[in-house]
């Protein structure tokens, strides 16, 4: 632990404490913020408070689940001259997301108990979002699905309702490319060997995540997920969102569904104005990254 020493503050439930990890002195380095939404597990970074820039390199350190803190993303929030933030996204391999549902609601999540307001305007790689606090939950507006090979991305001439691949999955863009698999039984289905065979297929110049879904009720899915640049993930938004425009687009479901993923459940209200997507958010613990890990920059 010597180079990713932590001093953090933990909340689970109603326990509360102080964990000191090598160093019980006032600490100096960058404050994160460690949240999950739905088992989907970020750590966020207020850039607006700090000039250090999370590289591809450091990002990897802090996601090394035995050497950092471990996330399924990163998440820096930065000013922006027309929104009310930027945020930027990371994989555990230190590569960039271009979206990221769940990490977005939590940011979301953390700006409105800051600003008093239930209505955000944020920009990501995605483009314009809009986040809304609605009877007690958090929703994001993911934008348009995109369905065109170029706009996904895929390969010249390939088919977006019907790929080329064992299963005949769909290709969905929700910012960043997603494969969906409807499967008889997700929780039966061997998600890393597979995930890992599809991710890199040549059909996806930008590499894919990749979800395996099947129906357990009217409007109802059951859903596993291998994300780009990180592996199995308990959950991921971009994914619920991908997985419920494809299962509408093969007439399995209306465009309002629900989503049980192995962390827990998700909704995605496919719109006239977008993909809405909403579930749990929780804060986990706040920490400060010690000059030993900021050093893996």
């Amino acid at each position: 632990m010597r180079g990713a020493a932590l001093i953090c503050t933990l909340a689970c439930g109603g326990l509360s404490g102080y964990i000191a990890a090598m160093d019980m002195r006032a600490p100096s380095g960058l404050p994160f913020r460690k949240m999950h939404g739905a088992g989907n597990d970020f750590v966020i970074i207020d850039a607006r408070a700090s000039a250090a820039p999370v590289t591809a390199a450091l990002a990897r350190a802090i996601g090394d689940r035995h050497r950092g803190v471990g996330f399924d993303q990163l998440a820096e929030i930065h000013a922006h001259p027309r929104a009310d933030a930027e945020i930027r996204f990371r994989n555990a391999d230190g590569s960039r997301a271009g979206a990221c549902g769940n990490a977005t609601r939590c940011v979301a999540s953390l700006l409105m108990a800051e600003t008093g307001r239930d209505r955000l305007h944020l920009i990501t790689a995605r483009g314009d979002l809009w986040a809304e606090a609605r009877d007690g939950a958090i929703w994001v507006n993911m934008g348009p699905p995109l369905m065109e090979a170029a706009d996904i991305p895929l390969a010249p001439g390939a088919d977006p309702i019907r790929l080329p691949l064992p299963g005949n999955p769909v290709a969905v863009g929700m910012g960043n490319p997603h494969c969906v698999f409807f499967v008889a039984d997700a929780a039966a289905e061997d998600v890393a060997a597979r995930g890992a065979a599809v991710e890199h297929d040549p059909l996806f110049p930008e590499a894919t995540n990749v979800e395996f879904a099947s129906l357990i009720g009217p409007d109802h899915l059951r859903l596993r997920v291998w994300e780009r640049g990180t592996g199995v993930t308990l959950a991921c938004g971009s994914g619920a969102c991908a997985t419920a425009v494809a299962a509408h687009l093969r007439g399995l479901t209306g465009r309002r569904v629900r989503i049980r993923a192995d962390g827990g459940d998700l909704s995605v209200d496919w719109r006239d104005d977008g993909v809405w997507l909403t579930g749990p958010v929780a804060h986990v613990f706040d920490g400060v990254l010690t000059p030993g890990i900021m050093a893996c920059a």
